[in-house]
C-alpha cells in the first residue's frame, strides 16, 4: 500500500526511472542532484572570483573594511626599493602564482601582481592618502589603453604625433621621452578634473574635501617632477626640489632582475594589460588599515575566506620592523592567522642592512627582498624565534640568489 501511495505521486518520467533503477536508483539520482547543486554552486563562486566587481561593491568594500588613517613619516609617492625585482625569479620556482594578493605602498604593487597573476588584490595601507593615490592610479588604468598612455596621464604629458608612441614602444623610448619636462598646465587640470570624476561617478566612491586636496596634491606632485618623483621624507618635498637622495620613478621603471632583465610592469605591454585588466574589474581594491589593527586586515581575511581565495603573496615591504618597533608585533601575526593561506603562501619583505649586515645583502642596494613561507613564520612565531625584527629577518628567509631552503611544504604537527 505504501508503495502504491508512494508511485502515486510520481511523475511519469519518475516512475519510469523507480520501476527500472529501483530504490537504490533513487538513492543514486538523489546523490547526483546534491552532486550537481554543488558543482553550479561552485560555477556561481568561480564566476563571481573572475567576473568584475561591481562599482557599488568595490566603492563599499573600501570604506567597510577601511580602519581609520594613521600617520605615517613619508610621502610614498613611488617605492624606494631598487632590488624588488631580485625575488621575482623565486616567486615563479615557489609556484607563487594565481590566488589573492595583499600589498602595502605605491606603484611596486603592480609589478608584484603583473608576475603572479593574482585573481584579487587588496591593497591595506595605514595612509589615507595611499587609498587616494591607489584610486588615482585606477583612474589611469581605466583611461590608459597602453603603456605610453598610461605615463601620459600620470604626467599629464600629451603624446608626440611623430614619433608614434604607444604599445609597441620600448620601455627606454617611452622614458627617453617622459625624462623631458613637465606637460603643459592645461593638460594636467584637465586631467585632473576627468580623474575626480571617474573616481566619484564611475567608482561611486564618495570624495571628501580633504580626499580632492590630496588627489590634487598627489597629482600635482608627478606633473612637477615627471620621472624625478621618489619616495620622501616629510611632505611637500616636491615643491622644494629635494627627494632626499632616493631612487626616482626612471630608476624604478629601468631596474633589473638578478638576471640582468627589466622586470616592472611597464616594461611589458602584456604585464601593463593584465594589471590594467585587474583594475578595470574593480578587482585591486585600496583599504586604509593598520596591519596591527583591529579590522581592516581581519576583514580583509574574512572576504577572501568567505569567497573561497588563498593568499598567494602578502607583500609587507619593511612595515614589520615598525611593529617590532612600536611593540605591535603580537597583534600583526594574530591578523596574519586570519588570512586563508596555503603551504605556498609567501611573505615578500623587504629588509634593510644597517649596522648588521644581512647575510643575503646584494651590494649596491640599501634593501634587499626576501621571501618566506607564511606557514613556516606562523610556526616560528609559535616556538618563539621572533624575539625581534632582525631576528625575523634573518631566520628563514629565502633569498634571491640562493637555493631555496622551504621548496617542500611544511610538515604539520
Amino acid at each position: 500500500m505504501k508503495t502504491m501511495l508512494r508511485l502515486r505521486l510520481l511523475s511519469r518520467k519518475e516512475h519510469w526511472h523507480w520501476r527500472f533503477v529501483g530504490g537504490g536508483g533513487v538513492l543514486a539520482l538523489a546523490l547526483a542532484g546534491v552532486l550537481l547543486a554543488s558543482s553550479q554552486q561552485e560555477a556561481r563562486r568561480e564566476s563571481n572570483r573572475t567576473t568584475p566587481i561591481p562599482a557599488a561593491e568595490f566603492s563599499r568594500l573600501i570604506q567597510e573594511l577601511s580602519e581609520e588613517g594613521g600617520y605615517f613619516h613619508s610621502d610614498n609617492f613611488t617605492s624606494n626599493e631598487t632590488a624588488y625585482l631580485h625575488v621575482t625569479g623565486k616567486l615563479n620556482e615557489l609556484g607563487v602564482s594565481g590566488g589573492a594578493y595583499l600589498g602595502v605602498g605605491p606603484e611596486q604593487n603592480f609589478t608584484y601582481i603583473a608576475k603572479i597573476r593574482p585573481r584579487i588584490a587588496f591593497i591595506v595601507d595605514i595612509r589615507h592618502q595611499a587609498m587616494i593615490h591607489h584610486l588615482l592610479y585606477k583612474a589611469i588604468f581605466h583611461q590608459a589603453a597602453n603603456r605610453a598612455q598610461f605615463l601620459s596621464w600620470l604626467f599629464s604629458k600629451p603624446l608626440p604625433a611623430a614619433p608614434a608612441l604607444g604599445a609597441d614602444s620600448s620601455l627606454e623610448e617611452l622614458v627617453e621621452y617622459f625624462s623631458a619636462g613637465p606637460g603643459p598646465k592645461e593638460a594636467f587640470r584637465s586631467n585632473l578634473a576627468a580623474i575626480r570624476k571617474m573616481i566619484a561617478t564611475d567608482f561611486q566612491f564618495p570624495l571628501s574635501s580633504s580626499d580632492v586636496q590630496a588627489l590634487e596634491y598627489i597629482y600635482n606632485a608627478f606633473w612637477q617632477a615627471n620621472l624625478r618623483i621618489s619616495f620622501q621624507f616629510g611632505t611637500s618635498g616636491f615643491q622644494r626640489g629635494w627627494w632626499g637622495g632616493f631612487p626616482n620613478l626612471r630608476d624604478l621603471l629601468l631596474a633589473t632582475d638578478l638576471n640582468g632583465e627589466k622586470g616592472n610592469f611597464l616594461a611589458r605591454e602584456e604585464d601593463y594589460q593584465f594589471v590594467r585588466g585587474l583594475q578595470r574589474q574593480n578587482r585591486v581594491i585600496p583599504v586604509v588599515g593598520d596591519f596591527a589593527g583591529t579590522k581592516a586586515l581581519a576583514a580583509v581575511g574574512d572576504y577572501l575566506r568567505k569567497n573561497r581565495y588563498t593568499v598567494a603573496a602578502f607583500y609587507t615591504s619593511n612595515v614589520e620592523q615598525f611593529l617590532f618597533a612600536n611593540d605591535v608585533y603580537v597583534a600583526f601575526a594574530a591578523n596574519v592567522r586570519k588570512l586563508p593561506i596555503s603551504d605556498k603562501s609567501v611573505f615578500i619583505r623587504a629588509v634593510r642592512s644597517g649596522w648588521d649586515r644581512h647575510p643575503a645583502q646584494i651590494r649596491g642596494h640599501r634593501m634587499i627582498t626576501l621571501l618566506e613561507r607564511i606557514s613556516v613564520f606562523l610556526k616560528d612565531y609559535d616556538e618563539g624565534l621572533y624575539p625581534d625584527y632582525w631576528s625575523m629577518a634573518t631566520t628563514h628567509y629565502i633569498a634571491p640568489n640562493e637555493p631555496s631552503r622551504q621548496l617542500a611544504p611544511v610538515p604539520g604537527p
